[in-house]
């Protein structure tokens, strides 16, 4: 998480943002709204101070780009600081009599003065932001973080409707430090693409293979019934093969955790849930 040391007073800070090229809202841990410029509000349709008073007029709903309502600010801004990473949502703007808007929302954690604060960052939505904004992942061509939380909010979705369930499996590359300290980081990144590309071919074609983030993939398997474990043991066995790095096979050595739902449980939630299973 980036620590700033110090916070400009209320009136610089919106001198600072006004004249910005990009909508910004600063939050607090709890999701609310502590300040935000004139672009952002805007791009969101709403009045600067419906922006920061929480009000909406009726008629107004901003919804992810699957029609599923979004979490809320709180959920965000606790899946944001619990794993101190970005996180890009892309977002629907409903309004009663309006064409449908579409933007895309980069929060970041900060730290300003030993109180944890959220920056988003609102842009419109253009041809080339699945790339330039993290969607798909660059080094293995794998939906990224933000993609991987659309796909799973719908199957969980799916899961509601139909009776089924959703098996959410982690893969940590345990060895990707190690290769890495004795290679080279493109030995490192030559691993994670070898596994990530020997789960996409060797799972059905229906199932989401994500990286994660560092060193940690992400698969979603939808199925009729089953607590997922024979998802999880497939993909432990793909990703545990040797890889040949610089003449050695080396073994990535990975560990699988997963969680299987039958789409009560919203998706923040279950994320949380199989993150701490790996963690512990």
């Amino acid at each position: 998480m980036r620590t700033v040391q110090t916070a400009p007073t209320r009136p610089v800070w919106d001198e600072l943002i006004a004249e910005l090229p990009v909508g910004v809202v600063l939050m607090d841990a709890a999701g609310t709204v502590l300040a935000g410029n004139r672009l952002a509000a805007d791009l969101v349709g709403l009045r600067q101070e419906e922006l920061l008073s929480g009000d909406r007029p009726a008629g107004w709903s901003a919804r992810d780009d699957s029609g599923a309502p979004l979490p809320s600010r709180a959920e965000i801004a606790d899946q944001v600081f619990r794993t101190g990473s970005v996180l890009t949502l892309p977002v629907v703007v409903v309004r009663t009599g309006a064409p449908h808007v579409q933007i895309w929302v980069e929060c970041h954690p900060l730290l300003v003065r030993g109180e944890q604060r959220l920056v988003a960052f609102l842009q419109p939505v253009h041809t080339d932001v699945p790339h330039s904004r993290g969607l798909v992942d660059p080094l293995t061509g794998l939906p990224g973080r933000a993609l991987l939380h659309d796909r799973l909010d719908q199957a969980l979705a799916r899961a509601r409707t139909h009776g089924t369930v959703v098996t959410l499996v982690l893969v940590d590359v345990h060895r990707l430090a190690a290769v890495n300290a004795e290679h080279g980081f493109q030995r490192g990144d030559e691993l994670l693409t070898v596994v990530g590309g020997r789960l996409r071919e060797g799972l059905r074609e229906d199932y989401t293979v994500a990286r994660y983030g560092g060193d940690e993939f992400a698969v979603i398997a939808e199925h009729s019934c089953g607590n997922g474990e024979a998802v999880a043991e497939r993909v432990r066995e793909l990703a545990g093969r040797a890889v040949r790095i610089a003449g050695t096979r080396v073994r990535p050595g990975v560990r699988v955790c997963w969680v299987t739902s039958d789409g009560a449980a919203p998706m923040h939630s279950v994320i949380a849930n199989v993150e701490e299973r790996l963690r512990t």
